[in-house]
């Protein structure tokens, strides 16, 4: 199955929406199409702080968080994210951000520690097996 590692052990994602965007219908789809593939999604829902997402990402086991945001404050949402998994000891935990991501600010994401960058282009469909590859890539499975 793709969502699954060679072992047979399943891919765990987050899918998380951080901040005060409020706009989560291709965050449920992302979730949906990633469950479909065979792998463990945990959706955190709206208006979640970075605390937050940490926490329930190192309570939950996984292997990635995907953060969904369209309000333009991804820079600062990630970084603070990223700076939270770092403190906790949990920097393996590989991360990728999704939605509407200017090109310019692709980079800057990249040098702070994101895995990948996925346009609100990308099809949902290259999704699951992206991901496995991060995975795979980081020895996660």
């Amino acid at each position: 199955m793709p969502g699954t590692s060679s072992t047979g052990r399943p891919l765990r994602i987050l899918i998380t929406k951080v901040g005060l965007d409020g706009h989560d219908r291709g965050a449920k789809v992302v979730a949906r199409c990633l469950r479909d593939a065979g792998m463990e999604v945990i959706y955190t829902g709206l208006h979640r702080r970075p605390e937050q997402v940490v926490l329930a990402a190192i309570q939950e086991d996984v292997d990635v968080i995907g953060i969904s945001v369209l309000s333009g404050a991804h820079l600062t949402l990630v970084r603070r994210i990223l700076e939270q998994l770092r403190q906790a000891g949990a920097e393996d935990i590989i991360v990728v951000v999704g939605g509407v991501i200017p090109d310019e600010d692709v980079p800057a994401l990249l040098n702070m520690g994101v895995a990948r960058v996925f346009s609100q282009e990308t099809s949902v469909d290259v999704l699951p097996h992206e991901l496995h590859k991060l995975a795979r890539d980081r020895t996660l499975i």
